[in-house]
């Protein structure tokens, strides 16, 4: 995705920030998604743990926008699955899975999209209406 800087004061400044956190989220998810099925690299060790972004307010000149402060680990249990001859199997024969949710996770990222493009939709609108006073004072 292409990098996303300050656009001016006000609405745009706002909107490009939502779409600074947004874009991080997408990554934050893509990366749960490509590590869903990552177990552990030694026996009965702890496997992929998902994700969580965590957003702060951002201020800014005209408002408030939203910043991606960082993530979190989901403290949400891992699931077991009975392998013996996996690699990662502990002494009982189990291997822990990762806590990651292919549905959750698509929705997660279904959510995002439609954020970042209604927040495209800002700039775009703001565009429009600054093209249209252009035009108006032409005359």
């Amino acid at each position: 995705m292409a990098k996303i800087g300050m656009q001016g004061d006000g609405v745009a400044a706002i909107a490009a920030s939502a779409l600074r956190a947004e874009q991080a989220r997408m990554r934050v998810i893509a990366e749960n998604m490509a590590n869903s099925s990552s177990t552990s690299q030694t026996p009965g060790g702890e496997p992929y743990r998902r994700q969580v972004p965590v957003f702060k307010v951002l201020r800014m000149e005209g408002g408030d926008g939203v910043q991606m402060a960082g993530v979190k680990p989901d403290p949400s249990a891992f699931s077991k699955e009975y392998s013996p001859g996996h690699p990662a199997a502990d002494a009982s024969g189990y291997v822990l899975l990762p806590n990651v949710d292919g549905l959750v996770e698509a929705l997660d990222m279904k959510q995002a999209m439609r954020a970042y493009e209604a927040n495209l939709n800002v700039l775009e609108t703001q565009d429009a209406m600054e093209n249209r006073t252009l035009d108006l004072l032409k005359r």
